[in-house]
């Protein structure tokens, strides 16, 4: 058995293929640019070219694209989307054409004279091509995915609200990080990147969808000190975002989520130890430019935080030597990975079948349920 995870976020795009054959620390692995910022570099060629772009393929994440095609087009670059495409930019279409990009039909777009670029979060073909140049085998029996997806709120709402209305609602249904697991025919309508992703894959192999922030959580869990602690707090400092939760094993008592670069240390300090004791207010995040806080079970309030502050994610060094005393988690020696680790327990929790396998190598769920 081999199943695919890959980790689509901000920065980097972190993939590893999982075959219980052997240890897990001998299974390949690769951190590479992320989809956003392949996209961003090949926006950043035509404009130094001088030519016009055309997007097309599926909604997927903004930020360095985003931010790539806003310089082009302040630069007099004529840029082009198709409706699919242009939603990475704006779920609604007459904002982006307010940005400057020309909406036009899939027949229309290849009739133009432009540089193209293919917006997608899971390019399987790239991915197959750079292992199979090292001869690791590339027919998966699984494919495990997982992004960031706010959400097309409707128009008047805040994505940010919108966003964080989902998390609650998942969390209220089962306070367990396995809430965020999905199969593609559960995915919400709403959940367009998300659902986007897992289409790239579907033809491929069966398919499980868990969000990157609860997937990094549970990955951490799987590091030895970690998960030796029936009480935690384990905080995921993304690029992008912040995502921290306060768990008994691996049951969801609070949890946060805030824009990593909208803080500073000192707030996310602040933030994790009124999480922990169960201050921390929704409206309070929201006004910082966050997206929300939620406390499920209150029954972990204490005076102060557990003995364990775990924290993975690349931005994870701004919180070495401050009074959280955290312990950056490293779950089979590779922190950029925890986010595979917590998607593999997803494929698990949708595919029953694929569960020995999978705990055979990693071993019993952390926490359990």
């Amino acid at each position: 058995m081999q199943i695919l995870a890959v980790d689509m976020g901000t920065g980097t795009q972190d993939i590893l293929v999982f075959d219980p054959a052997g240890p897990v620390e001998n299974n390949p692995k690769m951190v590479l640019p992320s989809a956003t910022r392949v996209a961003a570099t090949r926006v950043k060629r035509a404009h130094q070219a001088g030519r016009p772009i055309v997007l097309t393929g599926v909604v997927s994440g903004g930020g360095p694209c985003s931010w790539a095609v806003e310089e082009f087009l302040a630069a007099r670059g004529r840029a082009f989307a198709t409706p699919e495409a242009a939603q990475t930019f704006d779920d609604d279409l007459e904002r982006v054409r307010e940005m400057g990009i020309t909406v036009v039909s899939d027949d229309e777009a290849a009739s133009i004279d432009a540089d193209r670029v293919v917006l997608q979060d899971l390019d399987l073909e790239a991915i197959r091509s750079a292992l199979a140049a090292f001869e690791v085998p590339v027919d998966f029996d699984g494919i495990a995915v997982g992004c960031l997806d706010h959400g097309a709120a409707p128009p008047g709402v805040s994505d940010r609200l919108f966003r964080f209305e989902h998390l609650e609602r998942r969390a209220r249904t089962r306070d367990h990080l396995l809430t965020f697991a999905t199969h593609p025919a559960d995915l919400p309508s709403y959940l367009t990147r998300a659902r986007a992703m897992v289409s790239c894959a579907e033809h491929a192999a069966p398919v499980a969808f868990m969000d990157t922030g609860p997937a990094a959580a549970l990955g951490a869990l799987h590091d030895e000190r970690v998960a030796a602690n029936g009480e935690s707090i384990v905080l995921n400092l993304g690029n992008m975002h912040l995502l921290g939760f306060h768990l008994r094993g691996a049951r969801i008592a609070s949890l946060f989520e805030h824009h990593t670069g909208e803080l500073t240390t000192e707030q996310i300090v602040h933030f994790t130890r009124r999480m922990g004791t169960g201050e921390l207010s929704n409206q309070e995040v929201f006004d910082s430019k966050g997206h929300g806080a939620l406390h499920v079970d209150r029954s972990l309030v204490s005076a102060g935080l557990p003995g364990m502050v775990a924290v993975t994610g690349p931005q994870r060094g701004r919180l070495a030597d401050t009074g959280l005393a955290p312990y950056f988690a490293a779950p089979f020696g590779d922190m950029m990975i925890s986010g595979c680790f917590g998607l593999l327990r997803a494929f698990a929790d949708v595919y029953p079948g694929a569960a020995p396998a999978i705990e055979h190598r990693l071993g019993p769920l952390p926490g359990g349920e």
